[in-house]
């Protein structure tokens, strides 16, 4: 992929900054006149309609107010709240721990009848024990500092993996650094391995794992990300979680997802990687 995973943001914002410039102008206001009958100064407009500050819905009422446009408050109000859903923070849905967030995901993964999920360092956490689910959350509430609700959250995560047995269908694919990236103590991760090829025995799970020794890779590894149906597409990055729902991108995950899928080893070869990193482990 060329692109940065939150292109789609960026161009989302970028919309919805036409649309204000557009009302705007259809308005013959320049951007002072709008600022003074707004009561804002001439700099905030630029930067509404460079993309550069998000309106506030207090900022859209206004923008509109003065532009004559009521009748199209509604609309952009419900636009602005969905781009600023497509780019959330961690730091703002992790502010009291990890469980409100996995609970947040529940209806997605309940209303969800084929997922893909690709993952380059961790195990996807539909298919995470409860020791492993417990070592990384860990590790995340340490590193972004944020209270510890870890046995609340893992909770949630192992509830929600009753998905697993509702009919959908699950594709996974992992790369094989995957399987030696050790989350947790040898044990732990030993567990970890072992549960992964219980799961790859189940009927609606597609197991695939990309081997090191992949020659001529026409798609390189990529942050993790999952596909839900053909509808959305969530992507994990350090700071922040992406939602892509513009077709035209999500078409490009599948893309990818199915470039990387023809890579990818199934069945015994499978297991055979699996195996050979729990011996790798003693």
């Amino acid at each position: 992929m060329s692109s940065s995973p939150s292109s789609s943001v960026q161009q989302a914002r970028e919309v919805l900054a036409g649309r204000l410039r557009e009302i705007r102008l259809d308005a013959s206001l320049s951007a002072r006149a709008l600022a003074a009958a707004a009561g804002w100064h001439e700099s905030k407009t630029s930067r509404i309609e460079n993309a550069r500050t998000s309106p506030s819905d207090k900022d859209i009422r206004t923008w509109c107010e003065v532009c004559g446009a009521a009748e199209q408050t509604r609309d952009l109000i419900a636009s602005a709240r969905a781009v600023s859903s497509m780019y959330v923070e961690w730091r703002r849905v992790q502010r009291t721990g990890l469980g409100r967030l996995q609970r947040s995901s529940i209806p997605l993964y309940e209303r969800t009848r084929h997922f893909r999920f690709y993952h380059s360092l961790l195990i996807p956490g539909l298919f995470q024990t409860p020791g492993y689910a417990t070592a990384l959350m860990g590790a995340i509430t340490a590193f972004r500092e944020i209270p510890d609700d870890i046995e609340q959250a893992v909770a949630v995560r192992m509830e929600r993996q009753k998905v697993l047995h509702s009919g959908a269908r699950f594709a996974v694919l992992v790369e094989q650094s995957v399987l030696s990236y050790q989350v947790g103590d040898a044990e732990v991760m030993a567990g970890q391995l072992g549960h992964l090829i219980a799961m790859a025995a189940l009927p609606s799970v597609s197991l695939g794992i990309v081997p090191f020794a992949t020659s001529g890779r026409p798609v390189w590894p990529l942050e993790g990300f999952s596909v839900f149906d053909d509808m959305q597409v969530n992507i994990e990055l350090l700071s922040a979680q992406v939602t892509v729902t513009q077709p035209r991108e999500i078409a490009l995950y599948i893309k990818a997802f199915g470039g990387l899928a023809d890579m990818a080893v199934y069945g015994g070869a499978a297991r055979a990687l699996i195996t050979k990193a729990i011996d790798d482990l003693r």
